[in-house]
């Protein structure tokens, strides 16, 4: 769309003028950044950007996304999986 040099403001007033009416983003401080009063377009706010994660709740978002009204915002908090650990090498390895 060639908005890549856009910051949140104008990208979403680009977005607007081009018909979206949901801006997906993993940007948690947009919230805070954007005043969203008289906007036609809805925030949906997800809890992470990583792939895998995303994947796996995909009818989380639809929800988030059916629910999400303009000028709103929608957060969708995701479980994390556990961290991975490395294993301590044995003691004669340290």
């Amino acid at each position: 769309m060639g908005w890549a040099e856009l910051t949140n403001g104008d990208l979403l007033t680009a977005a607007e003028a081009d018909g979206f009416e949901i801006f997906l983003t993993a940007d948690k401080k947009i919230r805070y950044q954007q005043n969203l009063t008289g906007r036609r377009i809805a925030l949906v706010v997800l809890g992470s950007n990583q792939l895998e994660i995303l994947f796996a709740n995909v009818d989380q978002i639809r929800q988030a996304v059916d629910a999400a009204q303009a000028g709103g915002y929608v957060t969708v908090e995701f479980d994390r999986p556990p961290l991975r650990r490395r294993p301590y090498p044995p003691e004669s390895e340290r």
